[in-house]
This record gives structure tokens, C-alpha cells and sequence, in this order.
């Protein structure tokens, strides 16, 4: 976190101080009312101009879709995916092909058919409520997987940019119900932290205290989503989990949706061969196989790692101004004020902004009553429950450039208003 402190803190202001500025800040909140302000920065969703850069999929087949091996991709079969899309995902996870499962267009949704997998094993292990460790802020739909599948969350925070690795051994030592975590590895979903060498081999041993069935659930939904030319460096857990003997307890994930189409790209289930085919007999119970006429057009478009990297560099053209931006309006209008402070991301989607403790809830609705949309309080934490209410997240990659700029100049008014009156209040 990057925290702000000024020559004048808000809480050293005498009371007339404060007085006077909370009218002055008012006085900008009401005329930015008048302006009837339609403004989203609520989910990390890609802009129309990174989508534009994927449109050569459209036609990229040309009627061409017969593989090398002679299979139609129209056809029904290969549950796990074409040969040449689990290379693919093998590249952006770092394991073997022979490691994959290509899905459709949603991660979550290989996450979701994966607890359902694992339930009955967790169940048979005990007949006590089954638990995951969720180290907080974190990523929404995972607590919502979650609720769903009336698994209890423990909240776990982070030790610097590392989920507190002393308090996750503890837990899993102290309660044989834990039976998994879910960790964003790499500029993660909102902090944009980045784990250090030392917490990913700490967590590759980690099933080794918890048990054969505990599951690294390893969602590296950021992996190639550098805004910099000098990437965030992330340690290969399969290859600290053969040296563990812990392969069976990872399972990975990643997708395209940041990458080509949000709504029409492919996803990655990486796991051991064993449990990767255990994983295969439990889907095909249920279905035939995935998309493999999109697999097969995101080999043509995507190609290689390489090909990857270069396409991701267009995609940072776009959002690092927008990151720029943002980081530029939170430091001037916040910074050195004792008020607020912020991750400053290296790649990833979002930006994780605390306020003072208590003050979340209440600058979202500000922000909500003058037309600017946030996410909800408590949204980055399990249940919905920020235990400090201080925790909000800030997408900006949607919007344009201006219309960040007129989001992010609201709810800083809105940060500042807030604590003013929060100091007016004590």
C-alpha cells in the first residue's frame, strides 16, 4: 500500500478548519449532483477498444476444421480439449499439456464444477462443516462459490503483499475441516499483489499439514496481464509441488476473458494427470465436451507465448494510462492527508483503496447518490463483511479516459467529505 500523509493531517485540523472545508467540499459535492453523473467503475471489465483487438477471430477459420489429426472440431469428444488449445493453456500456466483441461468461456465456471467434484470426498472425510481459508480482500465470486456450496470462509489477511502464511499453517494444523484456499497469485483481484517465492512454496507444502484432500484452489486469472515491461515475477507452484509431493492438492485456473473476448474466450483447469482424470469421469457424466470450434479459432488468433506477450502489450497501450491516471488523481487530491491509502498495481485489473476504518459504506453511497457507481461495501471480503468497513475496490479499465477522470474526481470528493465529517463527528 502507498499511504498518504500531508503537512496538515485531517485529524490535526482544528474544528473551525474542519468546518470550513466540510462546507467547501459540500458545496462541490452538491454542484457535482447538478450534473446528473451515469458513471460505472464497479467491475473489472474489459474496454470496447481491448476487445477491438481480438476481432480477427471473427472468420479466422475460414471453413478450415479439420485438425492435424483429422478431427472435426464440429463434432462431438475430447472432453479435455484439442491438443493444440491445451498446449495453449499449458504455456500460460507454466505446466504440461498433458496437465490441461480446456472449458468453455468462464473460468468460474470450471471452479464451480470442481467443488461440485470435490464435495462428496470433503463430506466422506467428515460429517462437520466443510471450511476454506480466503485470504481478504479478495475476488467476490469466490466467496459467492462459496455460499453456494455452504463452505465457511475464514478470513485470512495479507502480510504485506503475501496471504499471512504463520496464521494459514496454524489453521489447517488446528482444524482438519479446512479443506481449502483460494489464492489469486499474481496481481491479485483487488490488491494487485504479486505472492513472493517464499509464500508460493509455503503454500506448495501446505497440503503436506492439512491433509490428502485439502485443495490449493489457484486461480491465476492475471498471469500474462502486465502493465509494465518489467513483469511481476511468479514462482512455478507445480514444479514446488512435484518437489513437495503435493501435485494431486493444486489445481490451477486461467482463461482468455481478459485476453480476447470477455464473453466468448476459453478457460484452463490444470491439475495432476491423476486428478485430472478422475475430474474428466465426473464431467462426462454430465457433458460431451466443450467449444472446440472456439478452441480451435483462439489456436489460430492466440498461437504461442509469444504471440501472447505481444498481444498483452496492446492491451497494456490501453490500460496503463488509465492506471496512470488513477493513481495520479488518488496521490493529488489524497495524498498527504492522513485520509486513505491505495495499492499501486504493476498489472492486473483493479486498484484496492482504504479508507478510514468505518468510512467505506459511506463514501459508496455518497459516490452512489451523485452518479457514480462502486463496488459495494464489504464486496472483497467473505460474506460481504468488511470487519473495518474500509475496503473498496476501483475498476478502472471500462471506461474512457475521461470518463475515469470524472468517476475518479468524484470519489475523491467523496473520500474527503466523508472524513471530514468523520472527524467532525468524534
Amino acid at each position: 500500500m502507498t499511504t498518504s500523509a500531508h503537512p496538515i493531517e485531517y485529524h490535526s485540523m482544528s474544528r473551525p478548519a474542519l468546518d470550513s472545508l466540510e462546507q467547501e467540499l459540500a458545496t462541490r459535492y452538491s454542484k457535482i449532483g447538478e450534473a446528473h453523473l451515469a458513471l460505472d467503475l464497479t467491475r473489472g471489465k474489459p474496454s470496447s477498444e481491448q476487445l477491438n483487438l481480438s476481432d480477427k477471430l471473427d472468420g479466422i477459420l475460414n471453413g478450415h476444421y479439420i485438425l492435424q489429426d483429422g478431427t472435426d472440431v464440429r463434432n462431438y469428444g475430447g472432453l479435455l480439449g484439442i491438443p493444440e488449445a491445451r498446449r495453449l493453456g499449458a504455456a500460460i500456466l507454466e505446466i504440461d499439456p498433458e496437465e490441461i483441461l480446456v472449458g468453455g468461456n468462464a473460468s468460474l465456471t470450471l471452479m464451480h464444477q470442481y467443488l461440485a467434484f470435490m464435495l462428496p470426498v470433503w463430506r466422506q472425510d467428515n460429517s462437520q462443516r466443510i471450511k476454506f481459508i480466503c485470504p481478504a480482500p479478495g475476488y467476490d465470486r469466490h466467496f459467492t462459490l462459496c455460499e453456494h456450496f455452504d463452505i465457511e470462509m475464514i478470513t485470512v489477511s495479507f502480510d504485506g503483499t503475501d496471504p499471512d502464511m504463520d496464521h494459514i499453517e496454524t489453521l489447517v494444523r488446528q482444524d482438519p475441516n479446512i479443506k481449502g484456499i483460494w489464492c489469486v497469485p499474481r496481481y491479485s483481484n483487488p490488491t494487485g499483489y504479486t505472492y513472493s517465492d517464499m509464500a508460493v512454496t509455503r503454500l506448495a507444502k501446505l497440503a503436506n499439514i492439512a491433509g490428502s484432500n485439502f485443495r490449493i484452489m489457484w486461480d491465476n486469472a492475471y498471469a500474462v496481464h502486465h502493465l509494465t515491461k518489467t513483469p511481476d515475477k511468479l514462482s512455478n507452484i507445480m514444479v514446488l509441488a512435484h518437489l513437495a509431493g503435493t501435485t494431486d492438492n493444486l489445481v490451477q485456473f486461467a482463461s482468455t476473458s481478459k485476453i480476447t473476448y470477455a464473453g466468448a474466450g476459453i478457460s484452463f483447469l490444470g491439475t495432476s494427470r491423476a486428478m485430472l482424470t478422475a475430474f474428466e469421469k465426473y464431467l462426462a457424466e454430465t457433458m460431451i465436451g466443450f467449444d472446440k470450434v472456439n478452441q480451435l479459432r483462439h489456436v489460430l488468433f492466440l498461437k504461442d507465448i509469444e504471440e501472447i506477450d505481444r498481444h498483452m502489450a496492446k492491451h497494456a497501450e490501453i490500460l496503463k494510462p488509465k492506471f496512470d491516471l488513477t493513481a495520479e488523481i488518488l496521490k493529488k487530491h489524497l495524498g498527504h492527508k492522513g485520509i486513505g491509502e491505495w495499492s499501486l498495481p504493476r498489472g492486473g485489473y483493479f486498484f484496492s483503496f482504504d479508507s478510514i476504518p468505518g468510512l467505506a459504506g459511506e463514501i459508496i453511497a455518497l459516490a452512489a447518490d451523485v452518479g457514480v457507481r462502486l463496488t459495494p461495501a464489504g464486496a472483497t471480503f467473505p460474506y460481504g463483511i468488511d470487519p473495518e468497513d474500509k475496503n473498496i475496490r476501483l475498476a478502472p479499465t471500462y471506461p474512457t479516459l475521461d470518463s475515469l477522470q470524472q468517476a475518479l474526481e468524484v470519489f475523491v470528493v467523496c473520500v474527503q467529505l466523508a472524513s471530514v465529517r468523520h472527524y467532525l463527528r468524534a
